[in-house]
């Protein structure tokens, strides 16, 4: 097949571009080509801004569309319009789109929040669901009866730019004591980018025209397994100190530290967030790889970093805070 991929170059990206590849299909990039990342050799590079003009599309047909990076709804809108051939189109959203997080087993049927159009600030915790639902508006919109919906949750993987999931990676690392969030029993969901970007090839081969929640792992999880897991596998003797939230909102004024992908399971708004209902895509073959095979493959990309992605604190921060919790009075 001819897939155009939007982005590419950048994590999820990055992924799709390698999995189609590796399928042996004619991939062509478009995007600013501001990323530090080369361009595969053999992949064709169109160099333009999504958000500025796309009459480079023009006169150039695709099999499919694989949109990794619309934010605003326009950007659906103009891309879909400069395409020609109507091409088949998946649209890389998000779990962020559902209008209700606070409960548990979201389905895709599950009522999406309710759409923002004409914003095109800074994208935030607060609109980044609505734009993300407006988005999907567009594509069915657009290209209802051609369009694949894929929402991923927590994505991790090499080349993760949001140092989340690295930031766990790394406290294990260290071999030290380190904040942990709650009890260890909050519930977790992540996906590999390389399944997911496996998976996603595959429906666009089928041309599958439908909508999946792209969750993982098939068995549930909670933090005290990643950690237990991380420890096993990467040999590390660091010590996880549970910290109960009232007490990490007491000893952490004005939440500097934060603990990246913790949301505790009685989160009044979003408590459910990390029980998304997957079944739908495993049953459409997304196969999810063992935990600890993503570990080790995350270690091993944090170990080339010169400069971490920090998600929150410094790790200044975060060693004052443990202080300030293991010299707490006990109560």
């Amino acid at each position: 097949m001819r897939i155009l991929i939007v982005g590419g170059t950048v994590f999820v990206g990055r992924a799709l571009t390698d999995a189609a590849l590796a399928r042996g299909h004619h991939v062509t990039l478009l995007n600013r080509g501001k990323s530090a990342a080369s361009i595969p050799a053999g992949v064709e590079h169109l160099a333009a801004d999504r958000n500025a003009d796309l009459t480079l599309l023009r006169g150039k047909n695709w099999d499919a569309v694989i949109d990794t990076c619309a934010c605003y709804p326009r950007q659906v809108q103009t891309l879909l319009a400069a395409l020609a051939g109507s091409p088949h189109y998946t649209l890389i959203s998000s779990i962020s789109a559902y209008a209700d997080h606070s409960r548990p087993a979201l389905t895709e049927a599950s009522a999406l929040a309710e759409p923002l159009f004409g914003e095109e600030g800074p994208i935030t915790a607060a609109n980044y669901g609505r734009l993300k639902a407006a988005c999907e508006q567009v594509a069915n919109e657009a290209a209802g009866s051609r369009s694949l919906i894929v929402r991923p949750g927590i994505i991790i993987g090499p080349h993760d730019p949001t140092g989340r999931f690295g930031h766990w990676i790394r406290c294990l690392a260290a071999g030290e004591k380190f904040v942990a969030p709650g009890d260890g029993a909050d519930p977790l969901q992540v996906i590999d980018v390389n399944d997911l970007a496996a998976w996603t090839v595959r429906l666009v081969e089928q041309r599958r025209v439908d909508v999946y929640n792209a969750v993982g792992p098939t068995e549930p999880l909670v933090f005290r397994d990643l950690l237990n897991t991380g420890r096993h596998v990467l040999h590390s003797s660091a010590e996880p100190v549970w910290v109960k939230r009232e007490i990490m909102e007491s000893e952490n004024p004005g939440g500097r530290v934060k603990l990246p992908l913790w949301i505790p399971r009685t989160d009044e708004k979003s408590g459910g967030i990390f029980a998304v209902d997957g079944r739908k895509a495993w049953t459409a073959g997304l196969t999810l790889r063992p935990l600890a095979e993503s570990i080790v493959d995350c270690a091993r990309y944090e170990a080339t970093l010169a400069k971490p992605n920090l998600p929150g604190a410094s790790p200044g921060e975060e060693k004052a805070l443990l202080q300030r919790i293991i010299s707490r009075p006990a109560s």
